[in-house]
């Protein structure tokens, strides 16, 4: 007698759920504007908008992590600290462009690991950058040499994160 294989068919059902929903979410009147209009506040300024935030979003952080690493020794890391709402301004407003560009092109975006592979760097970016700010400028600071792992691993995953974003247009498998 043969064993019996039992296929778990809830795995298909659900990836059947999640591209009826990202199909869902790409044919919505919002999604085919920002995707087929013409005006210049659809995808293009969208897309600047979302190129202007990471452009002063990651700008900051780098002279940041350069600063740490000790590029700039006459520049004090303390007074940095004043542009950490400048930072998080900018990462939200890239948030907000960029969920908007990827409603646009569900199917296409999250079907493509690319697409993982950035959301990876962008987490692991964030949670680094909470670190600096509380290791390095926290109420009790520690050494700007004790954070150069750190400065680091934001230039890593900051590039990382714009390089996937970058390619997420040329390489990848995607689903439709």
């Amino acid at each position: 007698m043969e064993p019996v294989v039992l296929q778990d068919r809830s795995s298909g059902r659900a990836r059947e759920i999640v591209l009826e929903f990202l199909k869902a979410l790409e044919t919505s009147g919002f999604s085919i504007w920002v995707r087929e209009s013409g005006s210049l506040w659809s995808f293009p300024g969208i897309l600047l908008v979302h190129t202007y935030g990471m452009g002063i979003m990651v700008g900051v952080i780098l002279a940041i992590d350069l600063s740490i690493l000790g590029f700039v020794p006459a520049l004090p890391l303390a007074p940095l600290q004043k542009f950490f709402p400048l930072i998080w301004t900018a990462f939200w407003l890239n948030a907000i462009t960029g969920t908007i560009l990827l409603a646009a092109d569900a199917t296409t975006k999250l079907t493509n690991p690319d697409f993982g592979v950035k959301m990876a760097f962008i987490v692991l970016a964030v949670i680094n950058q909470r670190m600096i700010q509380k290791r390095l400028f926290g109420e009790t600071p520690a050494p700007a040499a004790r954070g150069k792992a750190l400065a680091w691993m934001s230039i890593v995953c900051w590039l990382g994160a714009i390089t996937a974003g970058r390619l997420l247009a040329y390489v990848g498998t995607a689903v439709k």
